[in-house]
C-alpha cells in the first residue's frame, strides 16, 4: 500500500488515477458494480482508501474516469470548428473527434462503456453525465442560433446527438468486429441527413 494521498515511488499523480480506473473497471466488470466497494478497489490498485477518495467521490465516479476533461475536449473542438461550417456538421465532426481513442484504450473503453450502458446502479448517475454533454452542445448551438441553450432548437439538437452517439456505442458494444468511429459517424451521418436509409 501506498501512503495516502501520494503516488506510487517513480510515478506521477496520473499513472495512479489511471491504475486505479483500471482496477475499478476490472473489478466491476468481472463481479458486478454493486458487489464491489470502494475499499476493495482502493485494495486491487495498491492504494489507501483515503488516495482512492483523491481521486473519486464515489465509485461511479471512477467508471466514468476523467469526464470532465472529456467534456472540456469537446467544447474545445465545438469552439474551434469553422464557422462557415453548418451547424449540425460542426456537432457530428467533434463528436466523431472526441470519441476517437487509440486501439490500445478500446478495451478499457469497451468495459466502461458497457457498464455505463447496461448496470442499473449506473443509470441514473449517467444521466446526471450526459446531461453535462448536452448543456456543452446546447450552448455552442446557440451561441451559432443567436438564441439561449434553454430554447427548443438548442436542446433537441444537443439531445438528438448524443442519444445518436450512445446508440452507436451500443451498436459498437455490440460487435466487437465493428469500428467505433465508423458506427458514430454512420450513426451521426443518418440523423443529420435525415435518416436517408429508411428511403431505400
Amino acid at each position: 500500500m501506498t501512503t495516502a494521498g501520494a503516488a506510487p515511488p517513480g510515478l506521477p499523480a496520473e499513472s495512479t488515477r489511471a491504475r486505479v480506473e483500471r482496477a475499478a473497471l476490472d473489478l466491476f466488470t468481472l463481479r458486478g458494480f454493486e458487489r464491489v466497494t470502494s475499499d476493495e478497489v482502493a485494495d486491487a490498485a495498491g492504494i489507501s482508501r483515503r488516495t482512492f477518495f483523491r481521486y473519486f467521490a464515489t465509485k461511479a465516479d471512477a467508471v466514468w474516469g476523467d469526464f470532465a476533461g472529456h467534456v472540456a475536449r469537446l467544447e474545445a473542438l465545438l469552439a474551434g470548428s469553422d464557422p462557415a461550417q453548418p451547424v449540425m456538421a460542426s456537432v457530428c465532426a467533434a463528436y466523431v473527434e472526441v470519441n476517437s481513442y487509440p486501439e490500445s484504450q478500446l478495451h478499457l473503453l469497451r468495459e466502461r462503456m458497457q457498464l455505463i450502458l447496461t448496470e442499473p446502479a449506473l443509470l441514473a448517475h449517467s444521466q446526471l453525465r450526459f446531461a453535462e454533454v448536452d448543456r456543452a452542445v446546447a450552448r455552442y448551438v446557440a451561441a451559432r442560433t443567436g438564441g439561449t441553450a434553454q430554447e427548443l432548437l438548442p436542446r433537441l439538437v444537443a439531445a438528438s446527438t448524443r442519444a445518436a452517439a450512445t446508440t452507436a456505442f451500443e451498436a459498437w458494444l455490440a460487435d466487437e468486429r465493428s469500428s467505433l468511429v465508423a458506427q458514430l459517424r454512420l450513426a451521426l451521418d443518418e440523423l443529420a441527413r435525415g435518416f436517408p436509409a429508411l428511403d431505400d
